[in-house]
């Protein structure tokens, strides 16, 4: 794997993360928006990764030696769960019965997540930081 190789694999996982991070915040933010352009209540939002090359790709390049690709999101997805029912008649949303859709945003699931994304982000800064301290000795090799 080559040094700058190895520099766009982890700034990419950065810019994924951040978008990630940016999804979770929107979910947190609308998780008492009862109704949207569409009349519904908000859907949670989940961002998918998948790697920049395929396996195709990967196989002909380097038929020996596996090569690590860069992460790129690939779609950021509604969750089709249902969405959770309260009970509050005098909600201008509420249905006859009193009730009202509210999104499928779960808190904690959102918190969990965002911790997530939060370490890989980190974990992404630790790579592309050591990368940049072993450009720095080799440089200093030549000295």
């Amino acid at each position: 794997m080559s040094f700058l190789q190895s520099l766009n694999i982890s700034g990419s996982g950065l810019t994924a993360q951040r978008l990630r991070m940016d999804v979770i915040s929107e979910n947190i933010a609308n998780k008492d928006t009862t109704r949207t352009e569409n009349g519904e209540p908000y859907r949670r939002k989940m961002v998918i990764f998948s790697s920049a090359s395929n396996f195709k790709d990967v196989l002909v390049q380097n038929l020996n030696e596996y090569e690590a690709g860069e992460v790129e999101v690939s779609a950021i997805i509604e969750d089709p769960t249902e969405f959770k029912l309260l009970y509050d008649p005098e909600h201008p949303d509420a249905d006859e019965n009193g009730y009202v859709n509210m999104p499928n945003v779960d808190t904690l699931k959102e918190t969990v997540d965002m911790m997530e994304a939060y370490r890989a982000y980190q974990a992404n800064i630790t790579a592309l930081n050591t990368m940049k301290q072993m450009a720095v000795k080799a440089l200093e090799i030549g000295r």
